[in-house]
């Protein structure tokens, strides 16, 4: 409520009067672009409200980042269909020698394999198979991409692998990095085929990253819960998936200074899956480095699960 005061009460007039008057025009008009600005935010968020935020969730690119040959790679130009029609794009690079088994890379959301596929090649050099793929609407692959097209994205990458005569079938892994990751958990929790899943920088549920993000921008936890409750769908989220991996190893990394997917979101998922497990919690390394830096050791801990798993067959 506005309280009036002396000069409220004296006609204009005097030189402190005028002296006044554009300092309470800038006053009345700030206040009027800030209600502007809170109405702009709130229809915004109603309109989010009926179409939702899913869409907003991916960036998918079509730039070329990097290419194999600049690390001097043996690659293969690969394409395969989806259950639902959709032609999508990867590249296989085999091993280097006899190969162990064949790695599944689920990559992370911005970009394409270009930018990606330098952050799974190591394991070529480690003796496996590396099937590296965008989803629908990234790169080369055709489609527009949605939550449940990564799903369908998942199985065809799998199904492409399963159909090589070089791949050895019961030595199939899965490897997935940030929104890769929650794609790879449901894909390995609905097929069996997969021996291994290794899970990096990744996230709980879609709902509570979207809050996290929003509490970048309006600080409070239960606003935010609110609206990405209300803009982001529950389906397909990876802590409902994550315990039908078990009895296959499953191993969780983390970054204590990752702002992008929050390491309390990989803590959450790993407490929802089944044993046997391993999380492994990084220090000082932010989204996506831990592994492509090796750092603490990060990748010996990988080649160590994974040998485990294709030396143990079921």
């Amino acid at each position: 409520m506005h309280m009036p005061d002396a000069a409220d009460e004296n006609p204009i007039g005097t030189k402190r009067d005028r002296g006044n008057v554009p300092k309470r025009r800038k006053t009345r008009l700030f206040v009027k672009i800030k209600w502007l600005v809170r109405i702009g935010v709130l229809l915004f968020i109603m309109g989010m409200f009926i179409v939702g935020f899913d869409s907003l969730f991916y960036y998918p690119s079509k730039t070329i980042y990097y290419t194999p040959e600049e690390l001097s790679l043996e690659y293969e130009d690969v394409t395969f269909e989806t259950s639902d029609g959709v032609k999508l794009s990867g590249w296989f690079f085999p091993a280097t020698g006899k190969a162990k088994g064949t790695v599944i890379h689920f990559h992370g959301n911005a970009g394409n394999v270009t930018a990606h596929f330098s952050l799974s090649c190591w394991l070529v050099w480690e003796g496996y198979n590396v099937l590296v793929f965008d989803y629908r609407g990234y790169g080369k692959s055709e489609g527009k991409v949605t939550r449940a097209g990564t799903i369908r994205d998942g199985h065809a990458a799998l199904d492409y692998v399963l159909s090589r005569g070089d791949v050895d079938p019961q030595r199939i892994l899965a490897f997935g990095q940030s929104l890769g990751g929650a794609v790879a958990t449901v894909v390995a929790a609905e097929r069996e085929e997969i021996r291994a899943v290794v899970l990096d920088s990744t996230f709980s549920s879609y709902r509570r990253i979207g809050s996290r993000h929003l509490q970048k921008m309006l600080f409070f936890k239960w606003p935010c819960d609110l609206i990405a409750a209300a803009g982001l769908s529950n389906d397909y989220d990876p802590i409902n998936y994550v315990t039908r991996i078990a009895p296959r190893p499953l191993l969780v990394i983390a970054s204590t200074e990752d702002e992008i997917c929050f390491s309390e979101l990989g803590r959450e998922l790993f407490a929802a899956a089944a044993e046997p497990k391993e999380f492994v919690l990084v220090p000082k390394s932010g989204h996506l480095e831990t592994v492509a830096e090796d750092v603490d050791g990060v990748q010996g801990k990988i080649l160590r699960l994974f040998e485990r798993a294709v030396t143990e067959q079921p």
